[in-house]
């Protein structure tokens, strides 16, 4: 009996987790119809950037944005949604222009953007000259007494040898974050950066920059266009160019605002699963690919979950973060109060690199729990995701991690990403519309098996 036993049952299970594999993959059917085919993720992000654009934390719009966030939620089919109170730094940006000069010839306008964080000129004119370095290598060794009073210009390009945009952001990332303190420490007035872009074109982006906290004079930054930078640098390389740089920015101290929170309570137990992406964006564009996407892409993922009557095990809540631009205080109090209440997350992930054609998942997790995300790529590869071996993830569910929780990022295609991320260019006529359902139809894929598994 026993050697009949030992030879059936490995028919048995073989039969069992056949059923099994062939159920995930009609499950998967059925939230990519229901996304493709009755999805509202494209309409929302259609009124979140027409109707209320751009959405920098602190502002008039942010707050228009966590009452939308509400009523989306509510429309999704949530059975509970709140705004958790956040207080978010104000940066303003007021008026801002940038001219040169050659010789005794007339000023030219540059196209530019203050780096956000960034204080200006209080609305006075700062004139100097133009230094010219390629790197912080360069720069390190420049005397002080050749940056004094001058305003260095940083053209790092964007490394396009990196098929993966994401690396050269990153690799790029470091001017505009810490230039202007840099170039202050050896007296500079101002710093202008190269923009953090893989395009060729001339548009400014903006995005976050700091001081050092013993910084004694705060500089402005401003950053110009990749064709304005080769101009630049060229004409440098042979005259003396004078910058006359006035603006408005600056810090206004800080300002009670909102996350907005809306879940779905879990039908076996109150252990959490977070699906999320960040409701501010900069002050330029509409803040569509960045990251209204990821905002409809997660609230989607909640309403398929309710029409297609699919039972979560555990409790799915969608997570709007506040303030991710510049500062992630949304993602950093959300981690901080679930650590006071003691509430059990067993995942998260996060959409936040454009609602372009999904192609895998990043990971930050233990091996085991990779390993059996991984296993489960067959179910994902007639969808187009097929990379579940980045190990990366989103900047708001990242303060998790030190509460042990497994975290995850969409990782969408990323060639376009970085033309227009933090420019005027990123608006809604820039998203296709069945990349965007496609990124929704992923993560309700992942999310459905995540619940089922876990």
């Amino acid at each position: 009996m026993k050697q009949i036993l030992l030879k059936i049952l490995p028919l048995f299970l073989g039969g069992f987790l056949f059923s099994q594999a062939a159920q995930d993959s009609i499950q998967f059917k059925n939230i990519s119809d229901e996304i493709l085919v009755h999805g509202t993720a494209y309409e929302n992000l259609r009124d979140l950037t027409q109707n209320i654009g751009h959405r920098l934390s602190g502002s008039s719009s942010y707050e228009r944005s966590t009452d939308w966030a509400v009523q989306k939620l509510k429309e999704a089919g949530a059975d509970k949604v709140w705004k958790e109170e956040v207080m978010v730094p104000v940066w303003e940006r007021g008026k801002e222009s940038l001219y040169i000069k050659v010789g005794k010839g007339n000023w030219k306008t540059l196209r530019m953007l203050s780096l956000g964080n960034s204080e200006g000129t209080k609305g006075k004119d700062v004139e100097a000259e133009i230094i010219f370095v390629k790197n912080k290598e360069e720069f390190d060794r420049l005397p002080a007494s050749a940056a004094a009073g001058k305003i260095v210009f940083f053209n790092y390009a964007f490394n396009q040898t990196f098929i993966n945009t994401g690396q050269a952001y990153g690799d790029a990332g470091i001017y505009r974050r810490f230039a202007a303190s840099w170039a202050g420490k050896k007296g500079a007035k101002a710093v202008i950066i190269r923009s953090l872009s893989s395009a060729v074109d001339d548009v400014p982006h903006t995005g976050m920059m700091r001081y050092d906290q013993d910084d004694t004079v705060k500089i402005p930054a401003v950053a110009i266009g990749p064709k304005s930078a080769d101009e630049l640098e060229k004409a440098l390389k042979t005259q003396k160019i004078v910058a006359k740089l006035n603006s408005n920015c600056g810090m206004k101290g800080e300002k009670l605002t909102h996350s907005v929170i809306g879940e779905i309570t879990g039908h076996k137990d109150s252990k959490v699963i977070v699906v999320s992406g960040h409701l501010d964006s900069w002050d330029v564009g509409e803040g569509a690919h960045d990251d209204g996407a990821g905002i409809v892409q997660s609230i989607e993922v909640l309403r398929t979950f309710k029409k297609l009557g699919l039972k979560n095990n555990h409790t799915l809540r969608v997570v709007c973060f506040a303030n991710e631009e510049n500062g992630v205080r949304g993602g950093n109090t959300y981690a901080d109060n679930i650590q006071k209440k003691n509430e059990k997350h067993i995942f998260a992930i996060e959409s936040d690199g454009g609602g372009f054609t999904p192609r895998g998942i990043a990971l930050v997790m233990d091996a085991d729990k990779r390993a059996q995300i991984q296993s489960w790529r067959h179910l994902f590869l007639p969808y187009g995701l097929h990379n579940f071996e980045l190990q990366y993830a989103g900047t708001d569910i990242e303060p998790m991690r030190k509460l042990g929780v497994p975290l995850a990022e969409l990782v969408p295609d990323s060639q376009r990403y970085f033309e227009i991320h933090h420019s005027e260019e990123d608006t809604f006529d820039k998203v296709n519309h069945r990349e965007l359902l496609l990124g929704a139809v992923a993560m309700s894929q992942l999310i459905y098996m995540i619940d089922k598994n876990w």
